[in-house]
């Protein structure tokens, strides 16, 4: 049995001659919280509604639960929970109106949940959903996807446009009441799906850029800086170094492979007059960016 709630193999699409996908292949394990990351227009939400079976893909193959995406029924759409930044609502109804609605279509509807949700996240229930603010419709949308306890949560851009303040809100209601779930988030804002997920996959030019847990990404990054006077760069550089410069006594380069012993050894052996280095962490915003100049240069 596999461990991946989520598999796409070569999957494609395309949009007259444009090319969103081409070749993504993705895996997200059981348990995680993986974030989906990448520019707006990489295909991220293409990508959600291929597995939520919203649109077909052209070439490949998804697989969400088991189950071909194509192929989903209401038996598999019962175990996930799907929110979208722009997904319609029923905007005459209340928030009780809404919650009630819902609730016959799931056999799991938990209604302890949903009213410790409630109170969480301070959604008045005799409001109307076209009286709400974006954040607060967000929030009547997440207690409607989490009640049910699905096995699986899709996020596709969930804390855009949001305050903080609310954005805050949403996270802890989703991490609080989602133990037992795999998620799968996209979404652009970095700072925040540094603070919880698990797992990160950088999508660009429709296909994977990397994949891997999170905490394996950060620790092999590092910004360095070595002092040491010079007039050029070696025209040789270490592969692992990306976008190196050099300007006032001072080379500055983004060490995509650290490790101490062997980044110390490599920096002696390329700079021999070096008199000092520092190696600073660097956050996922920090990275992608130096991924993403690097790979402009190179182009």
């Amino acid at each position: 049995m596999s461990n991946h709630v989520i598999t796409t193999t070569n999957l494609g699409m395309r949009y007259g001659r444009h090319t969103v996908l081409n070749g993504l292949n993705l895996e997200v394990p059981k348990g995680s919280v993986y974030a989906l990351v990448g520019s707006n227009g990489a295909g991220k939400t293409t990508t959600l509604q291929i597995l939520m079976n919203l649109l077909r893909g052209h070439t490949g193959a998804a697989n969400v639960l088991g189950v071909d995406s194509r192929h989903l029924t209401v038996k598999e759409y019962a175990r996930i929970g799907y929110v979208s930044e722009g997904q319609e609502m029923p905007d005459s109804m209340t928030v009780a109106e809404f919650l009630a609605f819902w609730r016959p279509f799931y056999p799991t509807w938990d209604n302890a949940r949903e009213q410790e949700l409630l109170q969480l996240l301070r959604l008045p229930l005799d409001r109307k959903l076209k009286h709400l603010s974006r954040g607060m419709r967000m929030k009547a949308a997440l207690i409607s996807s989490l009640s049910y306890r699905p096995e699986l949560i899709v996020l596709d851009e969930p804390f855009s446009g949001l305050d903080p303040l609310i954005r805050d809100e949403f996270i802890e209601g989703l991490l609080a009441h989602a133990d037992e779930s795999t998620i799968l988030i996209s979404s652009h804002d970095l700072a925040e799906i540094e603070s919880f997920s698990s797992h990160v996959g950088l999508l660009e030019d429709g296909h994977m850029a990397f994949s891997e847990e999170t905490t394996t990404l950060t620790n092999r990054f590092r910004e360095i800086e070595v002092r040491v006077e010079l007039t050029a760069l070696p025209p040789k550089l270490p592969a692992t170094w990306v976008r190196a410069e050099t300007a006032s006594a001072l080379v500055r380069f983004v060490e995509t492979q650290w490790h101490p012993e062997r980044t110390a050894q490599e920096i002696k052996e390329v700079f021999p007059t070096a008199t000092d280095y520092q190696a600073n962490a660097m956050p996922l915003r920090s990275i992608f960016v130096a991924l993403a100049k690097a790979a402009r240069k190179a182009a």
